[in-house]
């Protein structure tokens, strides 16, 4: 019998690689997304709003989906308001996608903040490194453990099998996502080429000299087709990340020498880039104009915000594969190649020098 997957999210980082994957493994693909956005060779597209029930509903009640991806989230001013929007979603989107006939798998795509906690609380008392898939939840409010409480009551009721999957920052191709550092660094190492600025770490001295690690979408895309088709990946929660681990200080001289630029060291304190980027738009009109670039700004390409978060925790964070190794799964990527793969591409493309 054919598959037949809906991914929502299909626009965004998570989601259009687990697209590609899907179609590349010969499934039926249909993406849902609020508006037009990036378009796969290979999936089809609906339109509609996860949290209007009724609009979900007509979108996607008959298309015969036997496998859901949700690959999206919003965020909110307050953990609470993250909790309520973020579990409706999901709600509305299993509601109406099994209206008709129970799907055979769901799969959840969360993340690392299970161990961290939410931005509110942000790595001020994270989960014990490395991060274990047998670790218990941590104490207060965290939307990423409404929606897997969302993800299986519905289990329950019809019947479906389902995975979660906690990855680590994404580092791959998406332009315009609110959480992509590897894009976000790829500018602010061509604004300091342009301008002469030092290629200076903007985080804390933990996270520059702790151990961390990063997820390529590839390996979550394989990961999450993986735990939608081998039994022994049902009803079981997965960290995802590349299999490697780091330090900054380590990878930021590797990013700075692609780049052209040398790493200066730790500057003893953190200087993060949000306001230090305040007058990036104008600087990046210069580049655009000087190498013949796409015309984005550069606020449409980085998230100064979430770049500065990740770096700027005070505490390691790394997790642990084990669980899926014991059970198959056994891709990895090399972190390194997973940044100048992206730069690659960016160049290729035209969006940077």
């Amino acid at each position: 019998m054919t598959k037949h997957a809906l991914v929502i999210g299909v626009t965004g980082i998570t989601g259009n690689n687990i697209a590609e994957e899907l179609v590349s493994n010969g499934w039926k693909v249909t993406g849902l997304s609020r508006k037009p956005g990036l378009m796969i060779a290979g999936v089809e597209n609906v339109y509609a709003d996860v949290m209007k029930p009724d609009e979900l509903t007509d979108a996607i009640a008959d298309l015969g989906v036997t496998h859901l991806f949700f690959c999206t989230w919003s965020r909110q001013v307050t953990e609470a308001e993250n909790c309520e929007v973020n579990g409706a979603m999901l709600r509305n989107t299993l509601s109406a996608v099994n209206a008709k006939k129970p799907i055979e798998h769901a799969v959840l795509i969360t993340g690392l903040k299970h161990y961290l906690g939410p931005f509110e609380d942000y790595a001020k008392n994270p989960a014990e490194t490395p991060f274990r898939e047998t670790q218990g939840r941590l104490p207060g409010l965290n939307f990423y453990y409404v929606q897997e409480d969302e993800l299986f009551a519905s289990a329950k009721k019809h019947g479906h099998t389902w995975s979660v999957h906690r990855p680590h920052t994404m580092i791959g191709y998406a332009l315009g996502n609110v959480m992509n550092m590897g894009v976000t660094l790829a500018v602010y190492a061509s604004i300091c080429k342009h301008t002469g600025q030092p290629w200076v770490f903007p985080g804390s001295p933990e996270q520059y000299n702790g151990v961390t690690d990063v997820t390529d979408p590839r390996v979550l895309a394989k990961h999450a087709f993986w735990s939608a088709t081998d039994p022994a990946a049902r009803n079981e929660a997965f960290n995802t990340v590349n299999g490697d681990v780091f330090r900054w200080r380590q990878l930021w001289t590797a990013i700075g020498e692609y780049f052209g630029l040398e790493n200066p060291g730790h500057p003893g304190e953190v200087s993060p880039l949000e306001p230090r980027m305040s007058h990036a738009d104008d600087v990046w009109a210069e580049i655009v104009a000087t190498h013949g670039l796409q015309d984005n700004a550069a606020s449409e390409l980085a998230s100064w915000w979430h770049t500065d978060a990740d770096l700027g925790r005070t505490s390691e964070t790394f997790a642990d594969m084990s669980k899926s190794r014991d059970l198959g799964f056994l891709e990895f990527q090399t972190t390194i190649k997973s940044f100048t793969d992206l730069f690659d591409r960016l160049r290729a493309e035209r969006i940077i020098p």
